[in-house]
């Protein structure tokens, strides 16, 4: 089993930043990728960045591109979401996920690759 918790969110003016983290720890475990995804109030959960942990490559919904980077630090098994600029959309429950991989290339958007999730972290944008 793997378990991921995420930290970081909070309440933030618009224009503000905010660094969210998300620890892996669990037995031995496989990363293909690890993703943020968020959720709004009466909205679905959308993805919002992610990382192949093979080669680092990234991926951005267009709404964060240039505000957002995602990042990870091997070592640690952690990922990382440095939020700037942000604005009174973004506000939602942000969702660390973990595709373990091994069922070939897996699109990185779609939230049912994903096989463990974080209980979420709360971001508030206020204007």
């Amino acid at each position: 089993q793997v378990q991921l918790v995420e930290s970081g969110g909070g309440l933030v003016q618009a224009g503000g930043s905010l660094r969210l983290s998300c620890a892996a720890s669990g037995r031995t475990f496989s990363v293909y990728t690890m993703a943020w995804f968020r959720q709004a109030p009466g909205k679905e959960r959308e993805f919002v960045a992610g990382i192949r942990w093979s080669d680092s490559n990234t991926y951005y919904t267009d709404s964060v591109k240039g505000r957002f980077t995602i990042s990870r630090d091997n070592a640690k098994n952690t990922v990382y979401l440095q939020m700037n600029s942000l604005k009174p959309e973004d506000t939602a429950v942000y969702y660390c996920g973990l595709d373990r991989g091994g069922r070939g290339p897996t699109p990185v958007h779609l939230s049912d690759e994903y096989d463990y999730w974080g209980q979420g972290t709360q971001v508030t944008v206020s204007s």
